[in-house]
């Protein structure tokens, strides 16, 4: 759930602030990009080095640095944070947020994030149980802030009380159903088409035209999207494996022509679809009834084209719908992709490349680009086909 999200944490002047590397290091292993904005108190706890390191990003504290006057924006700080997290968050801050005071970095990208903020108190039980840092937390309760309950247990001052700031886990925890539950509540009732597999194109009843998918990647985005909440319908061609979610609608076919069919029959009451399949883009002219027989001479087939899929569908495609399609290239490849996007009028085209090793064909790893109809490029490096998948249904949520 916390794949490439951007997550800001914000740090105090508390004794908690020792947990946040902790939480740090949580957040990137789950694979979101961290960036943290500092106090001049917190400093005194926690190096802004131990940090950065952990983040992999600079941490910031100033408005400016003034060794060179480069800005800090607080501003482009809340627009890159997809959430923003307080803690350790100490009554002072809490005090500070709840009244709109802007005396830090910290406190003014705040005041100017439009992102969810998630809050963590850390405090001896005396101020927390205060009236007044009641109040103030309600206040940002009522701002739509989120509270991260502090625990109970041993306090720095040796008494022993609520006051706790949470275990850097039960932040963690929280923070991914967060998110787990926005995507769910963007997606309950879409349904989402998807097609997956090679499909195979009779010579005769004992010989076909095919070619290497397994459908590896078409099911992985299936249960993913499945994962997420979609209604899934899977349009499948012949392949050896199924999917991990019960709850897909699957739909098998053999040819060119039944893959088109079905998904002609399926996406006008679709949201979305996608179309990861493999599909021949010749099939013989003739079918034989019977078994060629070798007759120590070559044999020629006349080859026609199949039906185009992709641009069938992005034909009849209505505004409100979803389409996205697989561009898999050899050269001029982000170019190729992009003609593709734009000739079949789609709304998102995901780039495969076969000169990428270890992606592709039979892998259980995949290097995907993603580009989108507003000509955003996103490059993503080798992953397993199963975390590639959730990459793209996180893009299609975006879009929803």
């Amino acid at each position: 759930m916390l794949e490439n999200k951007n997550i800001l944490i914000g740090v105090t002047g508390g004794i908690a602030a020792y947990k946040t590397a902790n939480i740090i290091r949580l957040f990137v292993k789950e694979g979101a990009n961290v960036k943290v904005v500092m106090t001049e108190h917190a400093k005194k706890f926690i190096t802004p080095l131990t940090l950065a390191t952990l983040s992999k990003n600079p941490v910031v504290s100033e408005f400016y640095n003034p060794e060179n006057g480069d800005w800090n924006s607080h501003v482009s700080l809340g627009l890159w944070s997809d959430l923003f997290l307080i803690a350790p968050a100490t009554a002072n801050t809490i005090a500070k947020m709840a009244n709109g005071i802007a005396d830090n970095l910290l406190l003014t990208t705040y005041l100017s994030a439009k992102c969810p903020v998630f809050v963590a108190p850390t405090m001896d039980l005396d101020m927390f149980n205060h009236p007044t840092t009641q109040k103030n937390i309600n206040t940002l309760v009522s701002f739509g802030n989120h509270i991260m309950e502090p625990e109970e247990g041993e306090l720095a001052s040796g008494l022993s009380g609520k006051g706790r700031m949470a275990e850097p886990e039960t932040i963690v925890e929280e923070i991914k159903r967060f998110f787990s539950k926005k995507k769910l509540n963007k997606v309950t009732g879409k349904k989402l088409l998807i097609n997956a597999g090679p499909t195979r194109e009779a010579i005769d009843p004992v010989r076909y035209i095919s070619n290497h998918s397994t459908g590896k990647m078409g099911i992985a985005i299936a249960a993913a999207a499945a994962d997420s909440g979609f209604d899934v319908t899977l349009i499948v061609g012949p392949v050896n494996i199924v999917p991990k979610n019960s709850s897909i609608k699957i739909i098998n076919v053999v040819s060119a022509k039944e893959m088109t069919e079905q998904c002609l029959k399926k996406f006008p009451e679709s949201d979305v679809a996608i179309l990861a399949a493999a599909v021949a883009d010749f099939t013989p002219s003739d079918y034989r009834n019977q078994k060629i027989k070798s007759n120590g001479k070559g044999l020629s087939l006349n080859l026609i084209p199949t039906a185009d899929i992709a641009g069938s569908l992005g034909k009849i495609k209505k505004e409100s719908q979803i389409l996205v399609g697989f561009a898999l290239e050899t050269e001029n490849e982000v170019s190729n992709a992009k003609k593709k996007l734009l000739k079949k009028n789609l709304d998102l085209i995901i780039l495969n490349s076969l000169n990428d090793e270890e992606a592709g064909f039979g892998f259980d790893t995949n290097k995907i680009t993603i580009i989108d109809k507003y000509d955003k490029i996103d490059i993503f490096g080798l992953k397993s086909k199963d975390q590639v998948a959730k990459d793209i249904i996180d893009k299609v949520v975006s879009m929803i």
